[in-house]
């Protein structure tokens, strides 16, 4: 179980550089981005195959964590976010249920067809979600510091 895990997280690593190689990142942030997208791919793990908390429950959790940390990244590194979020994002895509969707509506199986529709709205409801959950927590914590730095010096 922890050799699949850290395998698993590796690889979660080299698709997140290797997608910010696609996006042309900087290369001070491949490093970065990678550990966003490999711990949050383990915590995804964790909660979905070990924990058994849903596919729901657990790509929103991945996906405020991708935000979060993506967040602080950007503003250690000052990049943009989408420096970070992005590639930590690729892993999660629901690429392959999309294609199994399609693949069964060609061949006339609705049924499965309408499982992976539903699979598939599900994963980029709870990503799209979990990225303003992040979102909000980020300004929620960031602008408390802001106005905390403020009135100290009223």
């Amino acid at each position: 179980m922890i050799l699949k895990l850290i395998t698993e997280a590796f690889l979660s690593y080299v698709a997140t550089i290797c997608f910010g190689i696609l996006m042309n990142i900087p290369l001070n942030a491949y490093n970065l981005a990678g550990l966003i997208g490999a711990g949050s791919w383990v915590i995804y793990c964790l909660l979905y195959f070990h924990i058994h908390i849903g596919l729901a429950l657990s790509n929103l959790l991945a996906a405020v964590l991708i935000s979060i940390l993506s967040m602080v990244a950007a503003r250690r590194c000052r990049q943009p976010m989408i420096v970070f979020n992005v590639p930590a994002l690729v892993t999660f895509v629901p690429g392959g249920q999309a294609y199994r969707m399609v693949r069964n509506f060609v061949l006339g199986n609705n049924n499965q067809a309408f499982v992976f529709l539903y699979q598939v709205i599900v994963i980029a409801g709870a990503i799209t979600l979990g990225f303003g959950i992040g979102e909000m927590i980020n300004h929620a914590l960031f602008r408390r510091k802001k106005l905390q730095g403020f009135s100290k010096r009223l």
